[in-house]
Formats: structure tokens, sequence, C-alpha cells
């Protein structure tokens, strides 16, 4: 039996993924998850994953 695989491009890094989570309407996969969690505010870093989760505000428009 064949199983179809479900990808979806995550949120922060756009690519491709399998797994992750839904938060809200945009997909983030494990692994940016991961560094997400584990980022302090005073990384680089940090401002660069703010910026990406404003997109959750971002409605997907259907026509």
């Amino acid at each position: 039996m064949n199983t179809v695989k479900h990808r979806e491009a995550c949120g922060i890094c756009d690519q491709e993924k399998e797994k992750g989570i839904h938060l809200y309407n945009l997909f983030i996969c494990c692994e940016c998850e991961q560094k997400m969690v584990h980022t302090e505010p005073q990384e680089a870093q940090y401002q660069f994953y703010l910026n990406k989760l404003k997109n959750i505000n971002k409605s997907t428009l259907y026509s």
C-alpha cells in the first residue's frame, strides 16, 4: 500500500517539510520550531523570527 506524504512550505525557512506545527494559519517545520525555542532575545536571529511570525495575521486569499 502506497502512502502519500503531505508537504507544506514552512513560514520561517520557506522549505517544503512534512513535519511541523500550525500556529494559527502559519506552518512551522520542526527544525525551525526548535531553533526558535532555543533563541535568546539578545541574539541576532531573534529579530528575524519575530519578523517571520508577523505573517501569522496575514490571511490566505482564496478566490
